[in-house]
């Protein structure tokens, strides 16, 4: 008795997941353009880069990615799951985070 609404929430949980992905192509340009930013950097211009930063405003489409990113939660998921290995990967290995 159980089995069918496990194996209908299973199908609404897949559909969900490929739709979100679907609906965010934007999501998945930005993630890879910051991913090849991390990959192609060197830890000295990272570290010169977040130096130089703080505290200025960000570009308009910058802007308005991290405006999509906070008022859409999924969106927002998305993105990090696709970048969080690279930079944090990258990171360690410049000896920005333990």
């Amino acid at each position: 008795m159980h089995r069918p609404i496990f194996l209908a929430a299973l199908a609404t949980a897949l559909v969900t997941t490929t739709a979100a992905r679907a609906d965010h192509p934007v999501v998945d340009k930005i993630a890879q353009r910051v991913i090849e930013k991390y990959q192609s950097a060197s830890c000295q211009q990272l570290a010169a880069e977040k130096t130089q930063n703080q505290g200025k405003p960000k570009p308009p489409m910058e802007q308005r990615a991290i405006q999509l990113l906070h008022e859409d939660a999924a969106a927002r998921a998305e993105f990090f799951n696709k970048i969080s290995a690279p930079i944090v990967t990258k990171l360690f290995e410049c000896g920005m985070i333990p």
